[in-house]
């Protein structure tokens, strides 16, 4: 129905989280109407996005790496914060909002996503030997499991504890403030630092 060019960005912009289609079809065709500079900055952003984000190789937390040679984000440079807690998120919002509320001052990992209780094949796409290799080669005590409370955020907390059961690092989770079915990122921050307080 639609030339190939149309077909083929309409596919890309499916593959993003939580868009359909026909939301993929509508920002296809803003960015036919929009001017053209403006679809030029837009290439140029995801351009530099690619070129200039790095990953922390110990956290995984998206960074500026365009003006250092460091391959650490500026938390797990901060010699200030915690060296023996770990607080193990799923994506990056959930460590954006924990970090909003300034009661913690320890470190992170993101897992870069949860399982699904029926999709067993998931959990090869969490970070797991990476929390391991960072748990064997750093002096991290307590570990905090920051999953969201929904279905496959309690999955990913129970495989987690599985995985490191037989470690010698204490595992926390966050208190019951939080609402089951809710997310980390959409939580407000007295609700969050409750949580952090009240893990267990």
């Amino acid at each position: 129905m639609y030339p190939r060019q149309i077909q083929r960005l309409i596919q890309l912009f499916s593959q993003f989280p939580t868009v359909g289609s026909r939301t993929a079809a509508r920002f296809v065709f803003h960015l036919l109407r929009a001017p053209k500079s403006e679809v030029r900055e837009l290439v140029e952003a995801i351009a530099e996005l690619r070129n200039q984000i790095a990953l922390c190789k110990l956290c995984f937390q998206p960074f500026d790496a365009s003006e250092k040679t460091e391959e650490l984000c500026m938390i797990c440079r901060d010699k200030t914060r915690n060296q023996e807690i770990l607080c193990v998120v799923e994506k990056e919002s959930d460590l954006e909002s924990l970090e909003a509320i300034k009661e913690y001052k320890g470190l992170y990992l993101i897992l870069g996503g949860a399982v699904d209780p029926l999709q067993k094949e998931q959990r090869d796409t969490l970070r797991m030997k990476e929390l391991q290799d960072r748990l064997s080669k750093s002096p991290i005590k307590e570990v905090i499991i920051a999953t969201n409370p929904t279905t496959e955020g309690e999955a990913t907390a129970f495989y987690i504890e599985r995985m490191l059961k037989d470690s010698n690092v204490k595992l926390t989770r966050l208190g019951r403030g939080l609402p089951i079915g809710a997310e980390l990122e959409y939580a407000d921050p007295e609700t969050l630092k409750q949580s952090l307080e009240n893990r267990r």
